[in-house]
């Protein structure tokens, strides 16, 4: 590797180089966003970043900003340099044609097409090589595409907003807005810099959440939205649905509903800890506040269960009276009944129900993945295989229960607002008190009323 000396500035262009990286976080597909500065007699000659959709590579681009004055100069990279031959040549080759003198670099490249390979190949043309600079810093600008070529998974990060008495909303009201509109504001940039945001279908039902970005001139960098839904409970009349054609929507379902049928030996679609009581199914929730999204509250303790009754309009296959069928127990797949009549909401619960169910979402243009809703372990590798590199989870007490227990949270963020919920609170999961072992506490930043600490798995 490379094992050039250290030099005064090194830390300082880097830094720059870092904060540049930062800019496309979450919109270079499954490329890493890579921050390039080049610097000749201590002044930036050349700056870029990977390209929206992931190229061209920053290090062609901020060559060519550089120009002439590239030749000798040294460049700060915040992932080692690709040596291989892709859809773009090889960005070490780039440095060496522009006669770079010097090449300091953060983090080295996890990709075995690339890894030590990059370094390697500038040496042997005689360039310096300095790895390692302000390696930490570099890795969290990376942890989406370092935790995807690591661990075959997406970076998940859990956001939970608490109130001063340790709720996360109150059941059967719908959203509440526990954090202010700093703290929201600051959520919503979360957002844009991540590839997917999950919720539970309780929350979905519950909330009827967007998911989406709404600051203005963000729109466009919304994630993929992903519910885990294991009976294809979700209304076609939700908001999910309704936009799907505009942000993608992926339905985590049970492989015991998908067309092919369960994949001999895998694991149970559900884990009996996280299932909701029968009490959670057949409660049906108030309708919803017009509180924002971005407090996703789970207004329902349950975070991904077929809900019986809910006040989004029918589903297909019509309305549940009173005594009918109602939907399927997900722990026992038994029928339950309803409490009485309901405008819609129920889960398939019939062969030909489920395949009108599954036609009419994917008409709608949701995906349905058919993939253990309640085991991260083998969820999490099929989203990496789409490219999703950073998941956000936000919806549901249990879901973030499930993630917290399977040990597949990487950072922590925790919102603590002044607000009390009071009687009918869902408690959360999560407190600043009972952080689990493992995780470093990162800083502590307020956001008017509000405080955020941030948590991060030591590796």
């Amino acid at each position: 590797m490379g094992g050039g000396i250290v030099q005064p500035e090194d830390e300082r262009f880097m830094a720059a180089a870092i904060r540049l990286s930062r800019w496309h976080t979450g919109q270079t597909s499954t490329n890493p966003s890579v921050g390039c500065v080049i610097v000749r007699d201590g002044a930036i000659v050349g700056r870029a970043v990977t390209a929206l959709g992931g190229r061209p590579h920053a290090e062609p681009q901020a060559l060519a900003e550089a120009g002439e004055l590239a030749r000798g100069a040294t460049a700060y990279v915040t992932l080692e340099p690709c040596s291989h031959h892709g859809k773009t040549p090889p960005c070490a080759e780039a440095l060496i044609a522009h006669g770079v003198g010097r090449i300091v670099i953060s983090v080295t490249d996890p990709d075995v097409r690339v890894s030590g390979r990059g370094i390697a190949m500038l040496q042997a043309a005689g360039i310096e090589v300095t790895s390692g600079v302000l390696e930490e810093e570099g890795r969290q600008s990376l942890a989406g595409y370092l935790t995807r070529q690591t661990k075959n998974r997406p970076y998940v990060t859990l956001k939970l907003a608490v109130s001063a008495d340790g709720m996360i909303g109150r059941a059967g009201v719908g959203q509440v807005a526990i954090t202010g509109s700093e703290a929201r504001a600051q959520v919503q940039a979360l957002r844009a810099e991540t590839d997917a945001i999950l919720v539970g279908i309780g929350t979905a039902i519950a909330d009827d959440p967007l998911l989406t970005v709404r600051t203005p001139g963000l729109e466009a960098q919304s994630p993929v939205r992903i519910v885990l839904d294991p009976a294809l409970a979700l209304p076609l009349t939700s908001k999910l649905v309704e936009t799907a054609r505009d942000v993608p929507v992926i339905v985590v379902a049970s492989e015991e509903i998908s067309p092919l049928g369960s994949e001999e030996g895998a694991p149970p679609s559900v884990l009996p800890d996280i299932s909701p009581t029968r009490g959670e199914i057949d409660k049906g929730p108030a309708p919803s506040s017009p509180a924002s999204d971005d407090d996703v509250s789970a207004s329902r303790p349950d975070a991904g269960q077929g809900a019986s009754t809910q006040r989004i309009s029918p589903l297909v296959g019509g309305e549940v009276r009173s005594g009918e069928a109602g939907a399927i127990d997900p722990v026992n797949r038994s029928q339950l009944r309803t409490s009485g009549r309901t405008e819609g909401g129920t889960a398939p619960t019939d062969a030909t129900d489920m395949d009108s169910r599954r036609t009419a979402l994917e008409a709608a243009g949701v995906e349905i993945l058919y993939c253990n809703p309640y085991h991260p372990e083998v969820l999490l590798p099929a989203l990496a295989t789409r490219g999703i590199s950073s998941l956000l989870v936000e919806g549901g007490a249990k879901t973030a229960k499930l993630f917290l227990e399977a040990g597949f949270v990487d950072r922590i963020q925790l919102y603590q607002a002044p607000l009390v919920i009071g009687e009918g609170g869902i408690e959360s999961p999560l407190q600043a008190t009972d952080i689990p072992s493992g995780f470093a506490h990162r800083g502590t930043y307020i956001f008017g009323a509000d405080r955020l600490d941030e948590y991060e798995r030591e590796t």
